[in-house]
């Protein structure tokens, strides 16, 4: 946040596996937030959606309230991300942290993060003017992968063969599909840790960006892979276009921190020049997301397929430049789409502090039915904290109708910037 010149306005972030001493973290006007696997000794604000997941020294749950908190004891699943140091001996090492189950706090707080040192041996180090296949043949022989910063423009997806390989990004390097290709497929994904990446979507139409996962590994439990700090763009720095930004197959993967945005705004951006339908598809079971951001597409923002998943904390804003209604539809009879869709046969889904914004700016009454689709079948409880809110009443229209299926009210210009909440589903 700004916090020394007006308005200060701030629009949310992730921390995690980091400790704070001294003072009082002001989070000021940050409209959402997501804190996992960390240590605070105060924290003051909140405006919409602040969720806390194995944070010692959380505020308590309190929702809906001014300072509207969604705290969980303990986080299910993390694996934090791989990173890049230098060793007593002056030697590169890329340290890949263990799985932990039930955490709190960091974990560093007891001693030396538990997992493995890989050695810079071990990685191809690629420049952004190396092709896909030259990478790809890297990969198919057993190296992990560094990209190092640039952009890198992609004929072909890079093909992550093996288990258990570690593709890392140093300085956010972006990937561009440039033939209507994906950028990264991981072919048998187990173990895959994929860490610090932008993805932006070429001119042709990409089915994905990344797929995780060729939907036959089950995947395991002990040995989850991992996406951190992963973000998609379609659209923003140039015209781009994708079916999905994101498609998960595998089952037992964490999701941690990502951000699939349709551009709203920048370079290439229009109802028919940025196309994508959906930012995120979960087709495995017992998938844990953190800090899932999911802005802007033009069908269902995140498609729920696989059981026995879990999402700590969503974020979304709905498209602001839907054409008109009859562009926007479900279908027949049911305004426009849902931006958190789970499938209809899905018999467990545990979700917690989920919010979906709209602001429709084409001048016209745009109206979405529901911000959340779950099946009414689901354990009782099984949504904790979802909310809707209608931004700017100035320059918005329409808005949505109801919270989870026909559950809450509806958030229009006449309640706008205000919390429309549902603190438990069904």
């Amino acid at each position: 946040m700004d916090y020394c010149t007006g308005p200060s306005f701030a629009s949310g972030g992730f921390i995690a596996d980091s400790a704070f001493d001294g003072s009082t973290v002001v989070n000021g006007s940050q409209q959402q937030w997501f804190t996992r696997n960390s240590r605070l000794d105060g924290w003051s604000n909140g405006v919409w959606n602040q969720v806390f997941s194995g944070v010692t020294g959380a505020p308590a749950t309190c929702f809906p309230c001014g300072n509207p908190y969604t705290t969980l004891a303990t986080s299910p699943v993390t694996r934090e991300a791989p990173y890049l140091y230098l060793d007593s001996t002056g030697s590169y090492n890329v340290f890949v942290p263990s799985v932990q189950h039930n955490s709190t706090g960091t974990t560093w707080s007891s001693g030396p993060t538990p997992g493995t040192s890989l050695p810079i041996s071990s990685f191809f180090i690629a420049k952004p003017s190396d092709s896909a296949a030259r990478i790809t043949s890297a990969l198919a022989s057993g190296k992990n992968l560094i990209l190092s910063p640039g952009v890198y423009h992609l004929d072909q997806a890079i093909e992550v063969m093996h288990p258990d390989t570690v593709v890392l990004g140093l300085g956010f390097p972006t990937l561009v599909p440039e033939n209507g290709n994906l950028a990264i497929r991981a072919v048998n994904a187990r173990g895959d840790l994929v860490s610090g990446l932008i993805f932006d979507a070429g001119g042709r139409t990409s089915p994905s960006l990344l797929t995780l996962g060729s939907g036959h590994e089950a995947g395991v439990a002990s040995d989850p892979s991992v996406l951190s700090d992963v973000f998609f763009r379609i659209g923003g720095a140039a015209a781009g276009k994708a079916t999905a930004a994101l498609i998960v197959n595998s089952s037992n993967v964490i999701l941690d921190d990502i951000w699939a945005w349709r551009a709203d705004h920048g370079n290439g951006v229009g109802w028919t020049v940025n196309t994508a339908d959906t930012g995120v598809i979960v087709n495995g079971d017992n998938v844990t997301a953190y800090g899932l951001f999911v802005e802007h597409f033009q069908k269902y923002e995140v498609i729920w397929n696989g059981n026995g998943g879990t999402d700590v904390f969503f974020q979304n804003e709905m498209p602001y430049d839907v054409p008109s209604q009859d562009a926007w539809m479900e279908s027949p009879g049911v305004d426009g789409y849902a931006a958190f869709k789970v499938a209809g046969n899905v018999t467990s889904f545990a979700g917690y502090g989920m919010g979906s914004y709209s602001f429709f700016n084409q001048g016209k009454d745009i109206f979405a039915e529901r911000a959340f689709e779950v099946p009414d079948s689901l354990p009782a409880g099984s949504l904790h904290d979802l909310l809707t809110i209608f931004l700017d009443k100035v320059h918005g229209k329409g808005g949505i109708l109801h919270v989870v299926n026909e559950t809450g009210g509806s958030s229009t210009a006449a309640n706008a910037d205000t919390v429309v909440p549902v603190v438990s589903y069904p």
